[in-house]
């Protein structure tokens, strides 16, 4: 094997975050980085943060809100949304270096320099196009598949989340897109942020019946997991995607302070590993992760482990 498994890492990367108090802190990116590195893997590189531009924003946000956050950013105090996502002085750089390296993972699958990518500090699926939600201030996700389409020519991009959260900011971005394969399996939204994400929720106009929403109940395991997973497999085999972006957001491990979920990290290693075979399948190989949540450290550190490990191991 020739082709690396990159997982990016760096100073810029780990600077996305809101402070020790929050629970989006800053120690996350090194929390994971010491546990992958003593799981000691094989065939793994490492990617280096890059800056996304102004122009790379716009392929999914309004000039308006992008403007707002360079604004509150050089300020440095203030909201970006109702409360969750503070505007700590230097966010909109910090926010750019997520989008920047979740673009370079995506040139690194594109270009055969990696086989695949895993950007742990990423993910940040509750940003809309035009406000921020949820700690996510930019849309890397959302981001990612226009580029692809723009940049590479790509058209059928799927989106796989299996983090406790709806992915509401890729789902209503392109809630209208017919070529947005969106596969969502989440805590019910009747008991956990947003609340939405309902199974109902299938797209709409000439999308509808294109987007995948699974709500699962409090307190589901790795049972239930396996169980919603069939359907997503079974649908992502059918949609025939060009590339696959995954956001594993470890949240929905049990014991995490915010959710209620109650996975272990086998639940991403099995989704990790099946996705490279459908990536194998249909996609020439081609699969970015994103970490995106996870508050509890030590579940986040083993589960973005795992992920990792599963691509490394699927060759």
């Amino acid at each position: 094997m020739n082709q690396p498994v990159l997982v990016y890492k760096g100073e810029q990367l780990a600077g996305y975050g809101f402070g020790d108090s929050h629970p989006f802190g800053n120690d996350r990116h090194d929390v994971f980085q010491d546990e992958l590195a003593g799981a000691a893997l094989s065939n793994v590189g490492f990617g280096h943060p890059r800056r996304a531009s102004v122009d790379e924003l716009l392929l999914f946000h309004t000039p308006e809100y992008i403007d707002r956050v360079s604004r509150l950013s050089a300020a440095g105090r203030g909201w970006l949304d109702e409360g969750d996502t503070p505007a700590v002085p230097g966010i909109f750089d910090a926010a750019s270096d997520v989008v920047g390296t979740t673009l370079a993972a995506v040139d690194a699958v594109m270009t055969g320099d990696a086989r695949r990518a895993f950007v742990p500090i990423a993910g940040l699926h509750h940003a809309a196009r035009d406000r921020a939600a949820g700690f996510c201030v930019f849309n890397d996700c959302g981001v990612a598949a226009e580029y692809l389409r723009r940049r590479h020519g790509l058209t059928r991009i799927a989106y796989v989340d299996i983090d406790a959260h709806h992915g509401d900011g890729v789902f209503y971005g392109f809630e209208d897109d017919p070529d947005l394969i969106f596969a969502d399996i989440h805590e019910d939204g009747r008991y956990l942020y947003p609340g939405t994400g309902a199974e109902s929720e299938t797209g709409t106009g000439r999308a509808r019946g294109t987007k995948l929403n699974i709500p699962v109940a409090p307190g589901a395991d790795d049972a239930q997991f396996r169980t919603a997973w069939r359907r997503v497999e079974a649908y992502l085999d059918r949609a025939r995607p060009e590339f696959i972006l995954f956001q594993c957001g470890a949240d929905s491990l049990e014991g995490d302070p915010i959710t209620h979920l109650c996975y272990t990290e086998q639940a991403h290693a099995d989704a990790a590993a099946t996705l490279c075979r459908l990536a194998d399948k249909h996609c020439g190989g081609r699969i970015v992760a994103t970490g995106g949540g996870g508050y509890n450290r030590r579940n986040l550190a083993r589960a973005w482990t795992r992920v990792v490990q599963a691509f490394s191991e699927a060759g």
